[in-house]
C-alpha cells in the first residue's frame, strides 16, 4: 500500500480528436493502493503519516464505500507493527453471540456446536493491529467486553475463566455519528472515548472528484477483467460524465461501475454511450414527490428502500451503501416488507 501521490493524469495528445486518459504509474509490488491527487486526500494521508508511529487507538470516520479499511491498513503498514498481523472483522455482519466468539474465541464445550477450542481474532492479531469495521453496530453486551479488553489488555474466551494477555493496536471504523449514538444510549460513552483517541475522516468521493480519472484508470488496469482486452481506456466525454456524477456509493460504487463497463463495452475504449443511464441522466432517477399526509414514515422508508434497489438494479450491496445502512439491516427490512424474494441474489428485481 502506498500513500504516494499519483502523477497528474494528462491527455495523451492535445491535438487528437478523442482525448484518452493515461494510467497512473504504481509500484509493481503494491497490491493495495490508495489512488489520489486531491488536496483533501493529501491532507488525510499526512495525518496517517503522523498517527501511524504511535500506539494510539484510531477511529476512522466516513460514509460507506469511501475506503476506510484501506486507511486502516495504511496506518498499520506505516507503524512499527507492519510485520505483524492485520486482522479485520465486520461488527455489523454477525449476531451478538457469534461476534463475541469470533472476536474473543471460545473454549471447547462452551456452547452447542463448540466442539473444539477456537482462537479469537483479537488473539490472532497479537502484536499487530485489530480492525473493527462498523463499530457502531456492536450490541451493548459486546461493547462492555470490548471496553474491558481495551482497558485491561486481556480477553476471556467464551466459556473460559483465565484471562489471556493480548497486545494489539485497535483501529475502528464507522459510517455512523457515534456522538448521536452515545446521546441516544445506543453506544457506550466510555467506549466511545476509549476508541476515539485520534479520529480521521475519509472524504466522500463527491468531495474529491479530481481523483476520479486516476481511480477509474486504476480499476480498469488492475481489476479482475483486464484480460478481456477491452474497456481499458475511457473517452474524455465519458470521463466528464463520470466526474459529474455524485457517486452516493462512493469508491465501491465507482469500482463496480468500472467492472461493468469493462465487461459490457464493445471496444478498447469506453465511449459516451457505454456509460450507464443513471450516471448519464441522473435527473431521470429523481422521483421525489410532494408531501403526502396519508403516508406514514414506515411506508416512506419502505418505498425509499425499494427505489434504491431498483436504482441499483437489484444490487443489495450498492443499495445498502447508498442508503447508509448495513447489508444485514437491508436484509431485515426486505424480510419485514415481504419483498426479499423479489430481490433474489444476483438477479434484477422482478417487474410487477
Amino acid at each position: 500500500m502506498s500513500d504516494n501521490m499519483s502523477a497528474p493524469i494528462l491527455p495523451a495528445s492535445q491535438n487528437s480528436k478523442q482525448v484518452m486518459w493515461q494510467t497512473p504509474v504504481t509500484k509493481p509490488a503494491e497490491t493495495k493502493t490508495i489512488v489520489y491527487q486531491s488536496d483533501v486526500m493529501n491532507q488525510l494521508m499526512k495525518m496517517v503519516e503522523r498517527v501511524a508511529p504511535s500506539q494510539a487507538n484510531v477511529l476512522v470516520l466516513g460514509e460507506s464505500g469511501t475506503g476506510k479499511e484501506l486507511i486502516a491498513r495504511s496506518v498499520h503498514d506505516k507503524s512499527n507493527r507492519r510485520n505483524r498481523p492485520f486482522v479485520a472483522i465486520n461488527c455489523g455482519a454477525l449476531r451478538e453471540a457469534l461476534l463475541e466468539s469470533e472476536l474473543f474465541g471460545h473454549e471447547k464445550g462452551s456452547f452447542t456446536g463448540a466442539y473444539t477450542k477456537k482462537i479469537g481474532l483479537a488473539e490472532a492479531a497479537n502484536g499487530g493491529t485489530l480492525f473493527l469495521d462498523e463499530i457502531g453496530e456492536l450490541a451493548q453486551g459486546v461493547q462492555a467486553k470490548l471496553l474491558r479488553f481495551l482497558q485491561e489488555g486481556e480477553i476471556y474466551r467464551v466459556g473460559g475463566k483465565d484471562p489471556i494477555q493480548v497486545d494489539v493496536r485497535v483501529i475502528c471504523a464507522t459510517n455512523r455519528d457515534l456522538e448521536k449514538e452515545v446521546a441516544t444510549g445506543n453506544f457506550r460513552e466510555d467506549l466511545f472515548y476509549r476508541i476515539n483517541t485520534i479520529a480521521v475522516s475519509v472524504p466522500p468521493l463527491r468531495r474529491r472528484k479530481e481523483d476520479i480519472p486516476a481511480l477509474i484508470n486504476h480499476f480498469l488496469t488492475v481489476g479482475g477483467y483486464q484480460n478481456l482486452n477491452r474497456g481499458r481506456t475511457m473517452d474524455a466525454e465519458a470521463m466528464k460524465l463520470m466526474q459529474a456524477y455524485e457517486w452516493p456509493g462512493n469508491i465501491r460504487e465507482l469500482q463496480n461501475v468500472c467492472e461493468r463497463l469493462q465487461i459490457l463495452s464493445e471496444g478498447h475504449t469506453i465511449m459516451l454511450n457505454d456509460v450507464p443511464e443513471h450516471i448519464s441522466s441522473p435527473e431521470q432517477k429523481d422521483n421525489t414527490g410532494e408531501y403526502d399526509p396519508g403516508m406514514t414514515l414506515a411506508e416512506l422508508e419502505k418505498r425509499f428502500i425499494i427505489k434504491a434497489l431498483n436504482y441499483f438494479e437489484g444490487n443489495k450491496t450498492q443499495a445498502a451503501n447508498a442508503l447508509g445502512i448495513t447489508i444485514k439491516t437491508l436484509y431485515n427490512k426486505l424480510h419485514e416488507y415481504g419483498e426479499f424474494d423479489k430481490f433474489a441474489v444476483h438477479s434484477r428485481p422482478i417487474k410487477e
